[in-house]
């Protein structure tokens, strides 16, 4: 077994040292591993559970850019109006998130709040328009969170995408 799958076998993820681990394998490879914990948690609890009890967190299931498979990520979002925003921040790292690339290829995705699940088409928010949404998911979102977003952002010269959520046939 290799050392990262060891290290997701007995995942807690109320655990501190949890967000630390996360943060890196997001930054490094996506995380896919610790992620369908997270997911099948989520989804058997109606929402977030752990470290993420209480925090804004949707499911986002993209189309593989590549491989045409569903793609599910755990995600922080804020709201506007009845739209969704999700940063793409991938904890850091120099390149994009898999799920925003697939976005790019395909604008049709599936979102699970909580226990309610919708289609949805995104958008990707450009110049005034994304700096007022970056601006109102950090106002948003809880205080521990802006804070890594900050962090995450020292750490890369990339600009996050801002993208927005909204819910098909509402």
């Amino acid at each position: 077994m290799n050392d990262k799958r060891a290290q997701t076998t007995n995942l807690d993820l109320s655990s501190p040292d949890f967000v630390e681990l996360y943060n890196r394998r997001i930054a490094e490879d996506g995380a896919a591993d610790i992620n369908h914990h997270i997911i099948a948690d989520y989804r058997a609890a109606g929402g977030p559970t752990g470290i993420f009890t209480g925090a804004p967190i949707l499911l986002l299931t993209t189309t593989g850019a590549k491989s045409a498979l569903p793609r599910t990520a755990p995600l922080v979002y804020a709201r506007d109006g009845h739209r969704y925003v999700i940063i793409g921040s991938r904890a850091g790292a120099s390149v994009h998130p898999a799920w925003y690339h697939n976005l790019r290829a395909n604008r049709h995705a599936t979102v699970e709040v909580g226990t309610e699940t919708f289609e949805v088409v995104c958008s990707v928010a450009n110049g005034a328009e994304r700096d007022r949404l970056f601006a109102t998911y950090l106002a948003q979102v809880p205080e521990a969170i802006a804070e890594l977003m900050h962090q995450y952002e020292r750490k890369t010269t990339r600009r996050f995408p801002v993208v927005v959520l909204e819910q098909l046939s509402r």
